[in-house]
């Protein structure tokens, strides 16, 4: 089955700190069967109401492939862990799935765009 989860991190790590708590869960999903898809940074960005305090949060992406059993084990990890502020994980139909196939060809060809002009000069 393929999912999809966001997690918003606090605002107050560092971007190693940031990129460690990335791993920490993509790893999570590693070791427990999942194949990880996509997984995409979104960075620093507003939060719509605060959390804990926190008017702003580091937004993660991540697209994997696996059983459904993996999900607990990923939310289980999202609790125990501090960073975590908020987290959604949900299965994508097959309309979902090919949305996220087409949005990840668009942003490797606007990469592929960028290093081409980048090349020109």
């Amino acid at each position: 089955m393929k999912y999809e989860t966001v997690f918003i991190l606090t605002p107050v790590l560092s971007d190693v700190q940031m990129k460690e708590a990335v791993d920490k869960f993509t790893k999570v999903l590693a070791d427990n069967g999942a194949t990880v898809v996509n997984e995409e940074l979104w960075g620093l960005r507003k939060l719509a109401y605060p959390i804990e305090k926190k008017s702003t949060g580091f937004y993660v992406l991540v697209e994997f492939e696996g059983a459904p059993t993996v999900v607990k084990k990923l939310e289980t990890a999202y609790r125990r862990d501090e960073r975590v502020i908020r987290f959604l994980t949900f299965r994508l139909d097959k309309y979902a799935a090919e949305y996220a196939a087409k949005r990840r060809s668009l942003k490797a060809d606007k990469k592929e765009e960028v290093v081409v002009e980048v090349k020109e000069d």
